[in-house]
């Protein structure tokens, strides 16, 4: 059996499950006996807006390559979570579907709570176009007050190209920048958030010339990994610390970045400002 037969079942067979398991009342289909439970085909072809002949051979794997466009209104017709959505893109298409990127900030208290339990290791949570939207109190101490800032302006690149404060405690400020430009570069990429990133750009290009000079030079850099990172702290001085970015599991759209003291005497040190 070739490949392409055996995705072509395996995808009938996932369009089955997934419509069995539909209450049809819930889509305002008349709750008469059936004979078997979920939705009819014709009824998932009808919210789908395809031929029911076309959507019937899909489910008994002999439908043929259906298109993005056709399996993103069947993903709605059968109502598929982002995670099944693209389940259903890789079993059919063999990739996953277009990114969509979705603004939505707020974080969960379980979240909160891994980074308030990371202390004294200064942590924080960033969306894709690199708003903070959460951060324990070593970042306070450590990184800035990001609740002192109003929520449109706790930007990554907001801060690093704009406030003077975030530039003096940089040993070498424009490898930091660009480091971050092209990794905001990647990210706003991957999510599909052209649109919303594109206020963002022209602004920094309008405001800090350094900003429009890195951006012009379209570098890309690696967003997720390990590095050290060296500040100058205004109470306790120099300090480094082991950078890593993790996606957040379920949250595509956020990062857990840590910085963990790199050095005993810089625990020490961050122990007693927190």
């Amino acid at each position: 059996m070739s490949e392409r037969v055996v995705a072509e079942n395996l995808l009938g067979r996932y369009l089955r499950d997934r419509r069995l398991k539909l209450d049809p009342a819930a889509f305002g289909f008349a709750p008469e006996r059936r004979r078997t439970p979920g939705l009819r085909r014709e009824e998932v072809a009808q919210r789908a807006n395809i031929s029911p002949t076309w959507y019937t051979w899909l489910e008994q794997g002999r439908g043929g390559a259906a298109s993005a466009d056709v399996l993103d209104r069947i993903a709605r017709a059968l109502m598929l979570t982002d995670l099944e959505r693209e389940h259903l893109f890789l079993l059919g298409l063999g990739r996953p579907p277009e990114v969509r990127y979705q603004d939505n900030e707020g974080v969960t208290p379980r979240l909160q709570r891994v980074l308030d339990a990371l202390d004294p290791c200064p942590a924080l949570i960033r969306t894709a176009i690199w708003n903070v939207v959460a951060w324990n109190n070593a970042a306070t101490a450590m990184l800035g007050d990001y609740g002192a800032l109003p929520p449109s302006q706790r930007n990554v690149l907001r801060i690093i190209f704009l406030d003077p404060r975030a530039r003096a405690v940089q040993y070498d400020w424009e490898s930091v920048a660009r480091h971050i430009v092209g990794a905001f570069r990647v990210d706003a990429a991957r999510a599909g958030a052209a649109a919303e990133v594109a206020p963002l750009v022209d602004e920094l290009c309008r405001l800090s010339p350094e900003f429009r000079t890195m951006w012009g030079d379209n570098d890309v850099r690696s967003t997720h990994g390990e590095a050290v990172k060296r500040i100058r702290h205004p109470v306790l001085g120099p300090l480094a610390f082991e950078y890593s970015a993790f996606s957040v599991d379920g949250r595509t759209d956020l990062s857990m970045v840590v910085y963990n003291p790199a050095t005993p005497a810089d625990m020490t040190k961050i122990r007693s400002l927190i």
